[in-house]
């Protein structure tokens, strides 16, 4: 744990940045192994490669948060993650990237990150180096039904709806995830500590995603996401913790 500090617009934020409350819902796709390959190879130079589940196939996630309270303030954030390899580890088969899955044993990149908050997006470029962007948000994080639209400048990047599913145990034990970033040619890697879940909800598919005519939502077009979620879960309760970010390269 770091006890360092950071000049956000004027305020201090101290590490490591706590969310005390948050929820969410998530679908993951499929995509192009080669396509995530050339996605991730254009923003940096570390050799990040994606965490492959089947020939010439990798992880996308896409994921709309609701952050209720937090250090950085209330807000909503839209991410796309790519599930990685283990970079110090050693290549895995399909076989062992799902079970690597299934035991949560996660490294992500961070692709794209739209919020809806100068203060969070400031904090999120300059202490992590994640690669927020200012956008706007429709999302129901109430109904059984949950759904997300993020927007820019009047034009649709996605629309989310993630389905009911079936009701799994609660976690009160802390899980070390992996997420890396790239901005600006640097690549990052930061501890994201989820210390306690409730309410979370998950089945097989039971995602529909919509891509809209933003910029952004041509980028995800040309990762060639599979047609039907493989998954899809909602978290109505969470916290985290970040630290601080360590520059790979």
């Amino acid at each position: 744990m770091s006890d360092s500090t950071h000049q956000i617009l004027g305020t201090t934020v101290s590490m490591p940045v706590r969310i005390r409350t948050a929820r969410c819902f998530v679908a993951g796709f499929s995509a192009s192994a080669s396509a995530v390959r050339s996605a991730i190879a254009a923003r940096g130079d570390v050799d990040l490669q994606p965490l492959v589940i089947r020939p010439g196939r990798a992880m996308c996630m896409i994921v709309f948060v609701d952050y209720v309270d937090g250090d950085l303030g209330p807000y909503n954030e839209f991410g796309v993650c790519f599930l990685l390899q283990d970079p110090a580890g050693p290549r895995t088969s399909p076989l062992g990237a799902l079970r690597s899955l299934a035991a949560g044993d996660a490294h992500a990149l961070i692709h794209e990150l739209p919020v809806d908050g100068d203060f969070t997006l400031a904090a999120g470029r300059g202490i992590w180096g994640f690669p927020k962007v200012l956008a706007d948000f429709d999302v129901d994080h109430d109904a059984s039904t949950k759904t997300g639209r993020v927007s820019r400048c009047g034009r649709m990047i996605a629309e989310l709806t993630v389905r009911r599913g079936i009701g799994v145990p609660d976690s009160g034990s802390e899980a070390v995830l992996q997420s890396y970033s790239q901005l600006d040619g640097v690549t990052r890697r930061t501890p994201w500590r989820l210390s306690s879940t409730s309410g979370t909800r998950t089945r097989i598919g039971g995602a529909t995603l919509r891509l809209g005519d933003d910029p952004m939502a041509g980028d995800l077009r040309r990762l060639r996401l599979s047609r039907r979620a493989l998954m899809s879960s909602s978290v109505s309760s969470l916290s985290m913790i970040f630290d601080d970010a360590t520059v790979l390269g």
